[in-house]
C-alpha cells in the first residue's frame, strides 16, 4: 500500500503527524493519546472489525507505518518538530497566494473572517471522526485534514499569533531556569542535567515510583497480549526516565510482538547499551538475529502480514510474559 500524500503540508516535504492522527496542531499529549487509542482500536489486527484478511493487512500497515510513527512524534515533548511546525506557518505566509487547496473544509476556513479557532477545530473534528472509516479513503482524509492545518497555520501566521506554543521558560527556586518543552507544559530536565545521563538516582522518589507503576501496568498488558497498551505505558515511563533499560527492553519486545522489527531494534539496542546483561533485551536480540538468518538479509519474514509469535505460547518468547490472551 502506497502512503504517498501530495496535498496540504505534505507537498512541502513535511510529514503532518497531526493530520495522520486527526488532532489540532496545538493538541496536548492527553488529546493525542486519546485519539491514538481510538484509531489503534480500529486498525489493530486483534480489534479490526473487518472479516477480510486483505482489509486487516491494510489496516495493520496504516497503523504500523503511519499512525504509530505519528504517535511516537507527538506523544513526547518534541521541541524540534514544534519549531519546524512554527517555521512552516511563516513559510506559508511568505507563499501567500501560491498556496492552493481542494478540500471543502480548507476552502471554508480560508474564507472565515471570524472565530478562526472555532471554525478550524469544528471542521477538524468532523473530518477526524471519519478519517479511518474507509481504509481506501484514509489517505485522502489525511490529505484533507492536512490542507485544513495548512490554511490554519497560514491564517494564524498572518495574524501574528502562533498556532503552536513556543517552549516556555520559567524561573526555578534559586534563580535557575527550567524548560517545559512544548505546549504540553510538562517539565523537562533542569538546565545542566542532560536527559541522556539522568538516572533514577537523580530523580525524585515520586517519579521513580511512577516509572515502576508504568512498568507494572505494561507487564500486565504484555501477559494479556495487549501490546499496544504496553507500548503506551512504557512510552510514558520513558518520558520520566529515559535511561531505564527495562523500559527499553520491554518496549522492544512489545514492538517485536507487533512485528515492528525496526522499532524493536532501536529499543533493544538501547537497553543493551544501558545494561548489557538485560535478560529481556538479550532474548529480543536473539530473536532478531534468528529472524535475520531466516530472511537472509535482516528484513521482514516472507509473510510479513502476520505478526510473529503473538500467541505467547511458543517459540523463542514462549512463556516470557506468562498468561494467555483474554
Amino acid at each position: 500500500m502506497s502512503f504517498q500524500i501530495e496535498r496540504g503540508l505534505f507537498k512541502f516535504d513535511f510529514t503532518d503527524h497531526h493530520a495522520i492522527l486527526g488532532v489540532p496542531v496545538d493538541a496536548d499529549e492527553k488529546e493525542v493519546r486519546k485519539q491514538y487509542l481510538k484509531i489503534a482500536r480500529r486498525l489493530h489486527p486483534d480489534s479490526c472489525k473487518s472479516d477480510s484478511e486483505a482489509e486487516k493487512k491494510k489496516a495493520n500497515e496504516l497503523l504500523t507505518k503511519l499512525v504509530n510513527p505519528a504517535y511516537e512524534q507527538l506523544s513526547r515533548s518534541n521541541r524540534e518538530y514544534a519549531v519546524s511546525l512554527g517555521h512552516m506557518g511563516k513559510r506559508l505566509v511568505a507563499e501567500g497566494g501560491k498556496v492552493s487547496v481542494s478540500g471543502v473544509a480548507a476552502k471554508q476556513l480560508a474564507q472565515s473572517a471570524a472565530n478562526l479557532d472555532h471554525v478550524y477545530k469544528a471542521a477538524l473534528k468532523t473530518l477526524a471522526s471519519k478519517e479511518y472509516e474507509s481504509l481506501d479513503l484514509a489517505l485522502d482524509k489525511i490529505a484533507e485534514i492536512s490542507e485544513l492545518n495548512m490554511v490554519y497555520l497560514m491564517l494564524k501566521g498572518r495574524s501574528g499569533k502562533p498556532a503552536v506554543a513556543k517552549p516556555a521558560t520559567t524561573t526555578a527556586p534559586g534563580g535557575g531556569k527550567t524548560t517545559t518543552g512544548t505546549a504540553t507544559g510538562k517539565p523537562a530536565t533542569a538546565t545542566g542535567t542532560s536527559p541522556s545521563t539522568a538516572s533514577a538516582d537523580t530523580k525524585p522518589t515520586g517519579e521513580v515510583s511512577r516509572v515502576d507503576a508504568y512498568i507494572r501496568r505494561a507487564e500486565g498488558y504484555l501477559t494479556k497480549n495487549n501490546f499496544a497498551g504496553a507500548v503506551l505505558e512504557l512510552r510514558e515511563a520513558l518520558k520520566l526516565e529515559q535511561t531505564n533499560s527495562k523500559c527499553h527492553s520491554l518496549l522492544g519486545l512489545a514492538y517485536l510482538k507487533q512485528n515492528q522489527v525496526s522499532m524493536a531494534k532501536v529499543h533493544i539496542n538501547k537497553a543493551l547499551q544501558l545494561n548489557p546483561n538485560d535478560e529481556n533485551a538479550l532474548k529480543g536480540k536473539q530473536f532478531i538475529d534468528k529472524l535475520g538468518e531466516k530472511t537472509g538479509s535482516g528484513g521482514k519474514p516472507k509473510d510479513a502480514s502476520k505478526p510473529q509469535d503473538q500467541s505467547g505460547g511458543g517459540g523463542l518468547f514462549g512463556g516470557l510474559f506468562g498468561g494467555k490472551k483474554n
